[in-house]
């Protein structure tokens, strides 16, 4: 009896190895099980932004998380929560803004040590000087480019055996940015020496890129991104702006909306001025590279077609 179940246990091993070989011949191979189930490297970027470009480097090798990632709040008064120090806790690689923008990642790094982490502050690999008033940092040509390459080098040393694949990622990223890079060129060659108003320094990088002229006092610009009333003379100064149609835009925070800007939005909108909606965290359905490039398009549009062009967040 124990020979006879040997020998029907066999056959039925052989049969379905022979089942088995048949399948393969007649459907390929199986899917081979990539790194993204159960080998992923968790890595944050303390904005969306920073994230997007973190998966993609990485692709299936990473689990790319954002902080701040949404386009509806105002970036200046996010608070984080239990869940985003846990994701900092386990986190190998984080990519943060620094200058003061996204302090609040230093407070969960700290509250979390790992001697194996790597942390990335754009502004570093930028050498943007500590005290530079304008944190905005993505805005400016360069600035990712520079972090994604500094991206591609963490990662390799985090997992060395795909490391070329990183590299490709790296080039592949490098090329997408050429659509934005044209449009800022044509940007240049348009409407170079045009005069905006920003209701704060969010896009000014993009601007002073595209030669165009920033009308704003600065003063008027840095309190609003501080979430301070400007001066009353940087006030009048603005609206007269508007009202005299001495600028070809308004660029508008759309994520920081405060009862000054809100005035000066509507009487842009009552003099026929064009407004350019920008925003500080990336909006849905977009990856960096194309944000930028709407952006870029938006401004050309707005000085050129005076068209106004506001983003869905």
């Amino acid at each position: 009896m124990r020979l006879r179940r040997l020998i029907i246990v066999g056959g039925l091993v052989v049969l379905l190895a022979g089942l088995a070989v048949a399948f393969v011949f007649v459907f390929g191979q199986p899917a081979a099980q990539g790194p993204a189930q159960g080998r992923a490297l968790l890595v944050v970027g303390a904005e969306n932004e920073y994230a997007n470009v973190l998966a993609q480097i990485g692709g299936p090798y990473v689990q790319a998380v954002g902080i701040m990632v949404n386009p509806n709040t105002d970036p200046h008064t996010f608070e984080a929560s239990t869940v985003d120090a846990e994701e900092v806790a386990k986190a190998a690689l984080i990519v943060q803004n620094g200058l003061g923008y996204d302090s609040f990642m230093q407070s969960l790094e700290a509250a979390s040590p790992s001697p194996g982490r790597i942390v990335l502050t754009a502004a570093q690999i930028v050498r943007t000087p500590q005290g530079t008033p304008n944190p905005h940092l993505w805005y400016r040509p360069g600035t990712m480019q520079a972090v994604a390459g500094r991206i591609a080098q963490a990662l390799a040393k985090l997992e060395p055996s795909h490391k070329d694949y990183f590299r490709q990622r790296l080039a592949a990223f490098d090329r997408s940015l050429a659509p934005w890079r044209q449009a800022v060129a044509r940007l240049r060659a348009t409407a170079a020496g045009a005069w905006v108003a920003p209701m704060e320094p969010v896009a000014d990088y993009l601007l002073k890129a595209g030669d165009l002229h920033i009308a704003t006092p600065w003063t008027f610009e840095l309190a609003v991104m501080n979430g301070e009333d400007p001066s009353p003379q940087d006030v009048t100064h603005v609206e007269s702006l508007i009202t005299h149609r001495q600028v070809s835009a308004l660029v508008y925070n759309f994520q920081a909306v405060e009862p000054t800007t809100a005035s000066m939005l509507k009487l842009a909108r009552q003099h026929g001025v064009p407004v350019v909606g920008v925003y500080e965290t990336m909006p849905r359905g977009y990856d960096y590279q194309r944000w930028m490039l709407a952006e870029t398009t938006a401004l050309d549009a707005a000085i050129t077609k005076h068209k106004s062009e506001v983003l869905a967040p």
